[in-house]
């Protein structure tokens, strides 16, 4: 007798509710985007928007929130995979907004234009009139982000209020919305770091060439490794010295830190992680140490 296995693995299920998510969000809503760094989270989103439409083209735009301080070879790769997939590419400009008064940067050794994101993000939602915006956070990441809902419900002003949030029962989302209001949509939120790598070898897909272990001119602060670049301003304690270096995360220069790695491959990047006890952010992310809540509050403001 034939014996057939209905079983399906883990990254099949994940896929699946992320299909069913995008799906969701192209029936119900009339101006979604997909928010597309180039980094690893939002090149699975991609792909995963490619099969749920296949073999139609993606039926919404992207967005990148560009803050002016970010990897070239990141920069590089969003614009080559764009021009690939032919869809259209909205890039909402931290230094439009610096150089119209809308936000003014910061100054110092620590200056960041992280921050600064949060009005160019919503700048370019309203202008857009984009009504849901997918993003690539995943509940593993950050305890603010742990809290979060699927379909985040934001209010005319773009705000988050995490005590206020609604329920979502099964896989039941709730989409209505006024005028001026929109929703954030997270595919990948039951997704954990080690998932996205698994299928970044699963299906293939091509990522920027700083995920992976290569030599960079680097400088210590604060127990991280931050890249020696000209947007990245550097004290005279903080000498310079090259590094065997890779990036878990991708965003702006001035607090995206490396790690020491020799990870030259896929599998061999998976084996690392599979070892590790601390999160991306936790180890990378300067902007996530400034308090406890930081992240919290930043979401609260609007941030992704």
């Amino acid at each position: 007798m034939l014996q057939r296995d209905y079983t399906t693995s883990q990254l099949d299920v994940l896929e699946a509710e992320a299909i069913h998510i995008m799906r969701e969000v192209a029936a119900e809503f009339e101006r979604p985007c997909l928010l597309f760094s180039g980094g690893k989270d939002s090149i699975v989103m991609l792909r995963v928007a490619e099969k749920a439409f296949w073999p139609a083209p993606i039926p919404f735009p992207l967005m990148h929130v560009d803050t002016g301080h970010n990897f070239p070879e990141v920069i590089e790769f969003r614009d080559r995979r764009v021009a690939e997939l032919g869809v259209r590419l909205v890039v909402a400009s931290v230094q439009a907004s610096i150089d119209t008064g809308r936000v003014v940067e910061q100054t110092g050794r620590r200056a960041s234009r992280n921050r600064l994101q949060t009005t160019t993000l919503l700048d370019g939602i309203e202008d857009n009139r984009f009504d849901a915006v997918f993003g690539g956070g995943r509940r593993d990441e950050e305890k603010a982000r742990a809290k979060e809902r699927v379909f985040s419900f934001r209010d005319e002003f773009g705000q988050w209020d995490p005590k206020n949030q609604r329920p979502e029962l099964w896989n039941l989302y709730n989409t209505r919305i006024r005028t001026g209001e929109h929703i954030r949509v997270f595919p990948l939120s039951n997704w954990t770091e080690l998932d996205v790598w698994h299928y970044i070898r699963r299906e293939g897909v091509e990522i920027p060439s700083i995920y992976y272990a290569h030599t960079r001119k680097v400088f210590e602060r604060d127990g991280m490794l931050l890249a020696d670049a000209t947007v990245v301003q550097r004290g005279d304690d903080e000498p310079v010295f090259e590094a065997m270096v890779r990036y878990r995360t991708v965003g702006d220069m001035t607090c995206t830190g490396a790690v020491e790695s020799t990870a030259t491959t896929v599998d061999q990047i998976i084996d690392e992680i599979a070892a590790t006890r601390i999160t991306e952010r936790g180890a990378t992310r300067a902007d996530d140490r400034a308090s406890e809540a930081a992240m919290e509050d930043r979401k609260k403001e609007g941030y992704f």
